[in-house]
């Protein structure tokens, strides 16, 4: 969202004596009908079970997410079902407006059902009756709890990464990886909160998701990337099995994918940054002490997973010996920029909560390796290789097919985000804020900047309440690209105007 607030801080000069008046800000009351009249639009007409995807035609015969869901098939990954979730919170919050809240409980119903055995949620959730007699839930549609089926033999011992990944059972496979499990329960969790626990079926999806965490979290803190059984009578991951240790470079690496997922722990798509937010979340919600105590443990790991001089950045992905290794086949053993910038932030906001200077030790060092690794044109290359510093990129094989890795970013595999932007200035002024306990930068827009960008919000909003993308592009059932007549109602579009005018009504209503 960032990226695109930032695109309207532009300065208008004056070009007659009447365009240099300031533009009228727009009233309270615009803005409070313009998100109540978006929220009513989009449930009733992009929902789908009280969950949503991430595209949908204006008339709704087609939806896409990272797939093409059927017509009974929900997507939790953002910035899916739990996403808007909480674009409804917020619009409840900032209005007061009753249909609000009754999004906002469509969609926390919609997880509830679609939570599995295992305690966290899959990348999609289905209600038709075939999706769901092939997962694992552990409610019927009607809401009844179902037994779980896993046979007790199999949720002996200790869980971790070498039982998990087998993936015997592909119907209860819980996922970390790109903020599902985490972002559903981020979302029921402040909605569960606004309940005051009365909704029994939300407060008890975030009890057993919250549970499932912290019974698969490893001895130093980490997790990996999923797990398809829970409990494990006999507790977490042995630490035997995975020892605490601080990270280090293997004496050498493959320059080709392996084909092997070793990778145990994994910050990968800020995996454990999101989980770590979720517990600090969930302590400020209930406080309880253990949930702190996980959010301490996640800081712990991500203390030991910073690699030494002259690298002091984090990776993608380290095996049980703490020693990073590849993810896929464009993932390979380096330094991650991306992940290491979510790190740092994460690792602020810990410090916030817990006043313990170790969370901070880590940032200088990293900051200024980064800055040394700076592109020349000021952003960062995604992976930097061991011991040489050297940009790593991924271009892709003969005719097309796979990945080969490569030191020159001219003909970059079009799949990934080889090139990242540097957030170093505004992670160093967090943590000069921090450390002098001061209160956080603001880095969205203040003032006229946002008030322009409300303006063309509300300016760009369809009498039915929607924001319609015109032009957009889906694919249809075949996955073809096609450009449906009517436009595209885009859930990401949806969330950022939403969220962009309550932190507008905030803005106006502080003193």
């Amino acid at each position: 969202m960032n990226r695109r607030l930032a695109r309207f801080f532009s300065f208008v000069g004056a070009l007659t004596a009447v365009s240099s008046l300031p533009a009228q800000s727009p009233s309270p009351d615009a803005v409070i009908a313009a998100i109540v009249k978006g929220v009513a639009f989009f449930h009733e007409q992009a929902a789908v079970h009280g969950g949503y995807v991430y595209r949908t035609s204006r008339d709704g015969s087609l939806r896409e997410a990272e797939g093409i869901p059927g017509p009974d098939t929900i997507w939790i990954q953002p910035p899916g079902t739990p996403a808007v979730g909480e674009a409804f919170l917020d619009a409840w919050l900032a209005t007061k407006d009753p249909a609000c809240l009754a999004a906002a409980r469509d969609t926390g119903k919609a997880l509830a059902l679609t939570q599995l055995h295992s305690g966290g949620w899959y990348y999609s959730g289905h209600f038709d009756a075939k999706g769901r007699s092939g997962a694992s839930y552990r409610r019927a549609a009607d809401g009844t709890l179902i037994p779980d089926p896993t046979p007790e033999s199999e949720r002996t011992g200790k869980g971790g990464w070498s039982v998990w990944k087998t993936r015997r059972y592909e119907n209860n496979l819980s996922t970390l990886d790109d903020n599902v499990t985490q972002a559903a329960l981020s979302f029921l969790i402040r909605l569960d909160l606004v309940e005051k626990g009365a909704d029994e079926m939300v407060h008890d999806a975030v009890v057993q998701g919250l549970l499932s965490l912290i019974g698969t979290q490893a001895p130093n803190g980490g997790w990996a990337t999923s797990y398809d059984r829970f409990p494990f009578p006999g507790g977490p991951p042995d630490v035997a099995l995975y020892p605490v240790l601080k990270a280090s470079w293997p004496e050498d690496w493959p320059r080709t994918w392996p084909k092997d997922f070793t990778g145990c722990y994994v910050t990968n798509d800020h995996l454990q940054s999101t989980l770590l937010s979720t517990f600090l979340l969930a302590w400020k919600s209930y406080q309880e002490p253990r949930y702190l105590e996980v959010a301490k443990q996640a800081g712990a790991f991500l203390l030991d997973a910073q690699l030494p001089e002259p690298q002091p950045g984090w990776a993608q992905q380290y095996d049980a010996a703490m020693h990073p290794v590849w993810g896929r086949a464009f993932e390979c053993t380096a330094i991650t920029s991306h992940e290491s910038q979510s790190i740092m932030r994460v690792l602020i906001d810990l410090y916030r909560a817990t006043q313990d200077a170790r969370y901070l030790e880590p940032i200088p060092r990293a900051v200024t390796y980064f800055r040394k690794s700076l592109l020349p044109d000021g952003h960062l290359s995604r992976f930097y290789e061991p011991r040489t510093n050297r940009p790593v990129y991924f271009t892709r094989g003969p005719g097309g097919k796979g990945h080969v890795l490569t030191y020159e970013n001219d003909k970059l595999a079009s799949n990934y985000g080889f090139i990242r932007d540097s957030e170093l200035d505004q992670i160093e002024a967090a943590y000069r804020a921090a450390k002098a306990n001061a209160p956080a930068p603001v880095e969205s827009p203040t003032g006229p900047a946002l008030d322009k960008l409300v303006r063309d919000i509300l300016a760009g909003q369809d009498p039915s309440g929607a924001w319609i993308t015109v032009g957009g592009m889906m694919r249809d059932a075949s996955g073809k690209k096609t450009t449906p007549t009517g436009g595209v109602l885009e859930s990401e579009v949806f969330i950022d105007h939403v969220k962009t005018l309550t932190h507008w009504l905030k803005e106006k209503q502080a003193p």
